[in-house]
């Protein structure tokens, strides 16, 4: 684990709580859950009209940010991957939704979010389809790396339901 020169003099109460998200990864049970719901609002309310490129360029700039912390969190409370750390999960939630506009074209705006919160969930927790070996990247990217492609294989996913599945 890996320290940042300019970010090993930042407070260690600032930094995990912002790889935390304050009281959502240090109170509440089930962090995760609650960093993907906050990762759907981010989505909602600042991702939904941006279009592909916008969603991706603003995803990896998050992703990268939140490596940096992620991994400074994990010096600082001594532990890889830590289960309150949790703005991988916050930052990775909007790439679940990439194609935003063929998504709600034949689903309704609440199913497609919940779809993708779903599976997002879903691949994050078990981890299948060789997510689980990324973990192994070291520092900070392990920590993002996985939470990244679980949202890839939940995009993936609800766009293959999307089309099989058309509701409108």
């Amino acid at each position: 684990m890996q320290h940042e020169s300019w970010l090993r003099r930042w407070p260690s109460r600032m930094v995990v709580a912002l790889a935390t998200l304050g009281p959502l990864g240090q109170k509440l049970p089930a962090p995760g859950t609650w960093g993907s719901l906050a990762g759907l609002l981010y989505f909602a309310v600042f991702f939904q009209r941006a279009g592909l490129i916008g969603n991706v360029v603003a995803s990896a700039l998050g992703a990268a940010i939140a490596a940096l912390l992620c991994g400074e969190a994990e010096v600082r409370m001594g532990r890889k991957d830590p289960g309150e750390v949790i703005l991988d999960e916050f930052v990775a939630m909007p790439l679940c939704f990439l194609g935003w506009p063929l998504l709600v074209h034949r689903w309704p705006v609440w199913a497609v979010l919940l779809g993708g919160f779903a599976l997002f969930r879903f691949f994050d927790i078990l981890k299948p389809l060789g997510i689980s070996k990324l973990q192994n990247v070291r520092g900070g990217w392990g920590v993002v790396i996985d939470d990244t492609a679980a949202a890839l294989a939940a995009c993936a996913t609800l766009h293959v339901a999307v089309m099989v599945f058309a509701v409108r």
